[in-house]
């Protein structure tokens, strides 16, 4: 992502002219990345559950959705990009979260200008990476998480792991990790490796399904999963090339290499289960277009076609065996895969972008040492995994103390569509 604090300095009494071309392409991009979660992620992940659980999935997202475009106005955006006592190389309270100028976006105008389209497009546009990030962790306790739980958990998670976490890689000089020199064009870090964390760790504290491994627990509806991952795969196209913050080269060359990417994650996930499993499977091909579109994420802005290729394909077969293999030798039960493809996909990509970002491999960015760069990707992966699993864990044991997080045994059984909303995914 571009640097934000020159292009949040609104001082000025002349706001700069509006441009059609970059205020019309980036309103197209946030439809986009909305797009994604509704109903891109919401039938993703509806269609791997069971049928007796595919509307409490689709309840999760669409409630997300709500809450936090809410909370976004409230504090959210205040909290994540809200500049006040940032100075590049000083380590202050400011280089980890935003203040609260700017709760209720009170200090939004119609005529508050963001590079050079308005404010509220960037605000709009930033909203949705704000609503994707919690809705892809639902993915990980799906099937056992009470609704009231899980509203509350979201709401303070985001306060205290997403906004944080965007303020540090995104909000410009004089946060952490952005002084650290952290590449994340569009969310490696701050969505990806976040949110699958924050979903193992929620696997983890809330349990394995009953039953599981042993019983059936088949997706219900693959067909709905593949028409998900297609609008999740053409929806990223806002979600990078939107985060160029304009209608320019770099904007472009992010649509290509992210459409590379996917294709060979699609391609090398498919290859290694036919090799490995004796058969291509939907399910695969859906989980590699994922894979794919999660790795090239935070080298959308700097990675050139062949990186690209590159960072696909190394993806999908690490994330290929994680979900399967990995997965299976540990014993969690990470529902639908959220870490197996989001926070390890997330991973290889922004490793790899440390890698594909210099100039000596077709990258467009500023890498002259590739070592160098590497370690300072490691060190913002390392900061991110430790940071998200002690606050996510914290909070989870939190509001177990006031709410139960799980149904019991007979809900489960029955089905979270009946036994939390009194409906049925189908009526027979």
């Amino acid at each position: 992502m571009v640097p934000l604090l020159p292009l949040l300095a609104l001082a000025s009494p002349a706001p700069p002219p509006i441009d059609s071309g970059d205020t019309a392409w980036m309103l197209t991009a946030t439809a986009l990345v909305l797009f994604m979660v509704i109903p891109g992620l919401a039938l993703f992940y509806a269609g791997m559950v069971r049928s007796k659980n595919i509307l409490s999935v689709l309840m999760q997202c669409f409630a997300i959705t709500g809450l936090i475009s809410v909370l976004w106005v409230v504090f959210g955006y205040s909290l994540a990009f809200d500049t006040t006592g940032m100075q590049a190389g000083t380590v202050n309270l400011a280089s980890f979260v935003g203040g609260f100028d700017n709760t209720f976006l009170r200090n939004l105008g119609k005529d508050s200008v963001v590079g050079a389209f308005p404010e509220s497009v960037f605000i709009t546009f930033q909203m949705t990476f704000a609503i994707i990030t919690p809705a892809l962790i639902v993915g990980a306790f799906a099937e056992r998480m009470r609704f009231s739980a899980m509203l509350v958990f979201m709401a303070l998670w985001f306060a205290l792991v997403y906004a944080p976490m965007a303020h540090m890689v995104w909000a410009g000089d004089g946060g952490l990790m952005w002084d650290w020199g952290v590449l994340d064009f569009a969310g490696g870090t701050v969505v990806h490796i976040n949110a699958g964390v924050a979903g193992l760790v929620a696997a983890l504290v809330l349990g394995k399904r009953h039953g599981y491994p042993g019983a059936a627990m088949a997706p219900h509806n693959l067909g709905y999963t593949l028409v998900g991952a297609a609008m999740l795969w053409v929806g990223w196209f806002g979600f990078n090339a939107g985060s160029a913050v304009a209608a320019d080269e770099t904007a472009g060359m992010a649509m290509l290499v992210t459409q590379v990417a996917t294709a060979a994650a699609a391609l090398g996930w498919m290859t290694v289960e036919w090799l490995t499993h004796g058969k291509p499977s939907a399910l695969g091909i859906a989980s590699g277009v994922v894979a794919g579109l999660v790795a090239i994420t935070p080298a959308a802005g700097t990675a050139g076609p062949v990186g690209a290729l590159v960072i696909g394909f190394s993806a999908s077969i690490v994330c290929f065996f994680c979900a399967t293999t990995l997965k299976r030798r540990l014993g969690y039960d990470d529902s639908l895969d959220v870490f197996g493809v989001h926070a390890v996909g997330g991973i290889v990509g922004a490793l790899l972008t440390g890698v594909f970002a210099a100039p000596a491999l077709g990258g467009f960015g500023e890498v002259t040492d590739i070592p160098a760069q590497v370690w300072v990707q490691a060190k913002g992966v390392g900061f991110t995994i430790a940071y998200t699993t002690v606050v996510t864990y914290v909070l989870l044991k939190l509001v177990g103390l006031v709410i139960r997080l799980r149904v019991d045994e007979d809900q489960e059984a029955e089905g979270l569509d009946l036994a939390l909303h009194n409906e049925r995914g189908y009526n027979l």
